[in-house]
């Protein structure tokens, strides 16, 4: 898997795993939601000081969002559309 999708994959997963939005996400790392969307499919090319922004908002180390998934794992889903209470 390639850099760019690796930290896309890497992202998701935790971010979803933690049932946060990508709004809230990008709130917390001072980036703009369509940066964050554009970096989970892949779109954009982040430097590493916006990785260390994700990684301080989503509380994990910078190196949590380079894990290779284990062969054959699934995406990480998308959380259920909609707003939050």
């Amino acid at each position: 898997m390639k850099g760019r999708a690796l930290v896309a994959w890497n992202v998701r997963r935790v971010r979803v795993a933690q049932g946060i939005s990508q709004e809230r996400l990008a709130a917390d790392a001072g980036v703009d939601r369509a940066y964050l969307g554009g970096l989970e499919r892949q779109a954009e090319n982040p430097t590493v000081d916006l990785l260390d922004k994700v990684a301080d908002a989503l509380a994990v180390p910078l190196g949590e969002l380079f894990v290779a998934p284990a062969e054959g794992e699934a995406p990480p889903a998308p959380l259920k559309g909609g707003r939050r209470r």
